[in-house]
């Protein structure tokens, strides 16, 4: 089977069996919207307040909302026997891990990128920064996906390693997470965010180029 084909095999079969559990798509989606929902809440009507904390709320609640679907994503695989069968497979394990990760972001990242709009109303952000705020999430929730495949796959079937793959994975989260709620916070004040897209793109490659085959490495010492 070429790559190609090997890839989307991958991606379409973890799309189905989430389609079957679509609690764990919920569960993300639920996380983000109550967190930043409540967070306007709480701290008053204040729209200058609101817009001043609006891309780091944002961007911690998308953060901590993809770190919830981590700790699945190669566990049931593990547990069915799958992953090993996937290990033996002819065709490259890491094109097949790709496929997860990218079917990862798409059940966890993608949704909270289209939500965004919704919920940047709620701090008052003007259109144009919304915009912004989407392009951010765009670039950076892929990267969340990748870097949290390697924790997670170093950590899997570890005793804890719901706890584990948070302790090890936030503090990598965080150039993601300065660049991305950075964007919006330099374009609202006037200065531009070229410079932080230019950086999430560059890590984004980065990790695209290399993840995968970091994943597959972690996979492999997780099973032996």
């Amino acid at each position: 089977m070429p790559v190609l084909p090997a890839f989307f095999a991958s991606l379409q079969r973890d799309l189905l069996l989430v389609m079957r559990r679509k609690t764990e798509v919920l569960t993300a989606l639920f996380f983000f919207v109550i967190v930043t929902t409540l967070l306007p809440l709480g701290i008053g009507p204040e729209p200058d307040l609101l817009r001043k904390i609006a891309p780091g709320t944002m961007w911690i609640a998308a953060l901590l909302a993809t770190l919830l679907g981590l700790q699945r994503l190669f566990a049931a695989d593990h547990a069915d026997g799958t992953l090993e069968q996937m290990v033996l497979s002819p065709e490259p394990l890491s094109v097949l891990i790709a496929g997860k990760i990218t079917a990862h972001w798409l059940v966890c990242g993608l949704p909270l990128v289209l939500l965004a709009p919704v919920i940047g109303l709620q701090f008052d952000l003007p259109a144009d920064a919304i915009g912004i705020l989407m392009l951010s999430l765009l670039i950076g929730t892929p990267l969340l996906s990748f870097i949290g495949a390697i924790g997670a796959a170093l950590t899997l079937g570890a005793r804890g390693s719901a706890l584990l793959v948070s302790l090890l994975v936030l503090p990598l989260y965080i150039p993601t997470l300065i660049f991305g709620a950075g964007a919006v916070e330099s374009y609202i004040a006037g200065m531009g965010a070229a410079g932080h897209f230019s950086l999430l793109g560059a890590l984004l490659i980065l990790a695209m180029a290399f993840a995968p085959w970091a994943t597959t490495a972690a996979l492999r010492i997780s099973l032996e």
